[in-house]
């Protein structure tokens, strides 16, 4: 089980159920869903990822509690975890997002078992990847995906990130 996480300006709080409502918000925004899929995300889709995350994803709130986004470190792998985040587009800008990904990051290796975080974006997402570069991942590779409806930007590919333990 996961527990409460705090930082200077956030608190991260495991993700229930009763998070649903404040994430199909969030994934109804454009320019949130802009680099993911391009389109907003069905109620029913968004319980099931909730359902699916539960465990490893937390729901982000500032000194304010007002809703910030969610971050995630999902099992992929052994040893290894994929950091995931998204946040409230009004939230942007105010370094929440390195904040919260650092925090999540310290948590999955204060444990014995994770020794490789992970996460991927579109190429051509720039916020994101100045955020995992914030978070002192490295560079691992660009690939292309297949996507069924690509996205703009799609033709220039993907990006891997990586931090390690060491």
């Amino acid at each position: 089980m996961i527990r409460r996480i705090d930082t200077d300006r956030l608190r991260l709080v495991p993700i229930t159920m009763d998070d649903i409502d404040l994430l199909v918000e969030l994934d109804a925004d454009p320019e949130v869903m802009r680099f993911i899929t391009g389109k907003p995300t069905p109620r029913i889709d968004v319980a099931e990822i909730v359902r699916s995350s539960l465990g490893h994803r937390w729901i982000a709130h500032d000194a304010d509690l007002q809703f910030v986004g969610w971050f995630g470190l999902r099992p992929s792998g052994p040893g290894e975890a994929e950091l995931g985040y998204r946040l409230n587009r009004r939230q942007w800008g105010r370094g929440y997002a390195s904040e919260g990904a650092r925090a999540v990051i310290d948590v999955g290796f204060a444990g014995p078992d994770l020794v490789r975080i992970w996460a991927q974006t579109m190429a051509v997402n720039e916020r994101s990847r100045r955020v995992l570069e914030a978070c002192e991942m490295s560079y691992v590779r660009t690939f292309q995906l297949d996507w069924l409806e690509p996205l703009e930007g799609a033709e220039q590919g993907d990006v891997e990130y990586e931090i390690r333990r060491s």
